[in-house]
């Protein structure tokens, strides 16, 4: 999802330099226009939160259906309430290979997404899909903003 939103969010931003600049660009036979680009974002916002052919929301706690066994240290660990042992790097292993979902729900976070057959393992171990990263989330909050305020 990285290249989905940050492009997506740069999409919505030259969508919106046309709306007020009063132009459109030509792309081979088709005229690209503030609304298009706004729809090609909003279509890719759509499929993040689950508008994809799995059904499935690549933001943990969004819909019903959401990865459940992210690459996040974190999430992957047992709160110290339930452990309040330490936990070194190497004991981390045996919650990192677990079948197990999380213990604890990252909400919100969007995770790497589908491989390239658009398929999603939900595994710990395929980091490239299940791992949340900043520069995933952070075009995303653009675009959600945007779409909250203008539907």
């Amino acid at each position: 999802m990285q290249h989905v939103t940050s492009l997506s969010f740069l999409l919505l931003a030259y969508s919106n330099y046309l709306s007020h600049a009063n132009k459109v660009v030509p792309c081979g036979e088709t005229t690209a226009s503030p609304a298009l680009l706004k729809q090609l974002a909003k279509r890719q916002v759509n499929y993040i939160l689950g508008d994809n052919p799995l059904g499935l929301s690549y933001m943990v706690g969004y819909g019903s259906r959401f990865p459940r066994r992210i690459h996040h240290r974190g999430s992957s660990l047992p709160s110290v309430a339930a452990h309040p042992a330490r936990i070194g790097c190497k004991a981390g292993s045996r919650y990192f290979l677990s079948p197990n979902p999380n213990p604890n729900l990252l909400v919100g976070a969007v995770v790497g997404g589908p491989n390239i057959l658009d398929a999603f393992p939900d595994s710990r171990p395929y980091f490239q899909e299940s791992e949340p990263t900043t520069y995933i989330n952070a075009p995303l909050v653009g675009l959600l903003a945007f779409f909250s305020v203008h539907p």
